[in-house]
């Protein structure tokens, strides 16, 4: 074998032992899962799931499940993180929620990776699977007459495994702590701005993974230091198999050939948008919380900063901001796609 096939067969060698490596990991993480309300066994064949792992989210639970719920999801399998604001509690009373409690680590866990990737495998199989945050709502074009059912029933008629999107965040008018709507409103109108770019995107090698950064958090928090703004992409909607695994949180995956599927913004392929409520008013308090819990990062002590910054309570509505409108502004603004996908029931 000559020297340049060398090096791609390693690599190809390397990543296959790192998605055994993951997959051990989930099998193992399955041990420290506590059954509170497992009602997995309502599971239908061709139910899409939904996957999550939080801590303290009430102010967003309400919202999240009935989003899900009007696009399809059938059944919610959620790991709480030790809460201790009555999540669990509201959560195992939930009839279509299977609950587990975990109280070690997140930041050991893989920042939670490794629970949601247990859960996927023992259950996920076979099934379409959205893999979120508590903070996240999935909209996708034609969202509001087009449901979940429907849209990966498209994706199988296109032999399209996944869908990418981009997480858009939402904030308010005014500084960081208000909202612009009380808190029974849509989460869109209590933070009803967003940054429509820029974002700029790359792919990383070997992985083949994509990396899109740019939005308010660089525009506000990482000026200076660019690189280490967030992750945008993700790939929350997937047909799983128990032969793939995520990497990152859901922003990357092996096999690697999993992560073409989404080319970021601009990408005309059908994709979707994670609206995001991390400035929901509570996100003061809790950035304060976690400067001394230091689980959301990999290196705590270089994101003190971030924290510290959004404690202080900026404006982070500019000039260029923009006020949601629904999907189709994300579709004319380019953060997401339509490919073939024109709503209308073939049927």
């Amino acid at each position: 074998m000559s020297g340049g096939g060398l090096w791609p067969a390693w690599q190809a060698y390397r990543l296959r032992w790192k998605r055994r490596e993951l997959l051990w990991r989930a099998h193992r993480a399955r041990r420290s899962l506590c059954p509170v309300a497992d009602r997995s066994a309502m599971i239908g064949p061709a139910d899409v799931l939904a996957v999550t792992t939080l801590r303290n989210e009430m102010p967003r639970l309400a919202g999240f499940l009935d989003h899900h719920r009007a696009l399809g999801v059938a059944h919610f399998l959620i790991v709480d993180n030790d809460s201790d604001d009555g999540s669990d509690r509201y959560l195992a009373d939930q009839p279509d929620v299977s609950l587990w409690r975990c109280g070690a680590s997140y930041r050991e866990a893989r920042f939670g990776l490794d629970w949601a990737n247990a859960l996927l495998m023992r259950h996920g199989h076979g099934h379409w699977c959205l893999t979120v945050d508590a903070d996240e709502l999935l909209v996708y074009p034609h969202h509001d007459t087009r449901p979940l059912p429907d849209l990966v029933a498209h994706l199988d008629r296109q032999g399209q495994r996944g869908l990418g999107a981009l997480m858009l965040d939402l904030y308010p008018s005014g500084p960081l702590g208000q909202a612009d709507a009380p808190p029974d409103r849509p989460v869109t109108e209590q933070l009803p701005w967003f940054d429509p770019g820029p974002y700029r995107r790359q792919r990383l090698h070997p992985r083949r993974n994509l990396w899109v950064q740019g939005g308010v958090r660089e525009r506000v928090f990482f000026a200076d230091v660019p690189r280490r703004a967030p992750t945008l992409n993700k790939l929350p909607l997937m047909r799983w198999s128990r032969r793939q695994v995520y990497v990152n949180s859901t922003h990357s995956m092996l096999p690697p050939r999993l992560n073409d599927l989404y080319d970021g913004p601009g990408d005309p392929r059908l994709s979707g948008v994670l609206l995001h409520s991390k400035f929901l008013p509570d996100i003061v308090d809790r950035s304060r919380i976690e400067l001394e819990r230091r689980q959301h990062f990999a290196d705590p002590d270089a994101y003190a900063f971030y924290h510290l910054a959004i404690a202080a309570q900026p404006v982070l509505r500019s000039s260029g901001s923009v006020k949601y409108e629904g999907w189709r502004q994300l579709v004319d603004l380019g953060l997401m796609g339509t490919g073939n996908w024109d709503g209308k029931r073939t049927g």
